[in-house]
């Protein structure tokens, strides 16, 4: 299990631009918490890379991303993987019971919903701010796709202050803003 295997994959079933910045965005955010929680940085990555990755096969919760679950296992992917990817789904009914999942679950609608309020602004991402999130977050006709409720209950099984999270969030994304088009 390497990056180069899971981008490999993941571009494999994944044709959409904007959904492989999206598994872009939270595998950086996956990896910034990796840092700070002292934890295995290249499976916790992995694991936000590869979240989505069979979202346009199955796009129908919970066969996204059971479907994916089965080929991550035919692929060799390791079980703490297969179920944080399992668990980001409500639908599932996975419990996440690892740091590693509830931070995927915490990173990943809140990451779909930074990229949306970068794309707004003319400095895109490098200059965003919390309080412009949480704004928007009260704008139900922004980006309505976006669950605020999974932003809110993942922020609350991380254990982390709303604020503080969303910045960290903004931090990881902004290290690869060029390949997410917000530079």
């Amino acid at each position: 299990m390497n990056r180069i295997d899971a981008l490999t994959l993941l571009k494999e079933y994944t044709k959409s631009d904007a959904l492989i910045k999206h598994m872009l965005a939270v595998e950086a955010a996956m990896r910034a918490y990796a840092r700070k929680y002292n934890q295995d940085e290249e499976v916790w990555g992995i694991t936000g890379l590869l979240h989505d990755f069979d979202y346009e096969m199955f796009p129908t919760a919970p066969e996204h991303p059971l479907k994916g679950s089965e080929i991550l296992q035919e692929r060799g992917y390791s079980d703490d993987v297969r179920t944080a990817i399992l668990g980001h789904v409500p639908q599932t009914g996975v419990p996440r019971e690892t740091l590693m999942a509830k931070t995927l679950y915490a990173c990943d609608e809140l990451c779909g919903f930074i990229m949306a309020c970068s794309y707004l602004r003319p400095n895109k991402i490098a200059d965003l701010e919390v309080s412009s999130v949480k704004k928007k977050m009260k704008d139900k006709a922004f980006a309505r796709n976006v669950s605020r409720e999974d932003i809110v209950q993942g922020t609350s099984e991380l254990g982390a202050p709303m604020d503080e999270h969303i910045q960290f969030v903004i931090n990881a994304m902004r290290e690869i803003a060029p390949e997410l088009g917000l530079a």
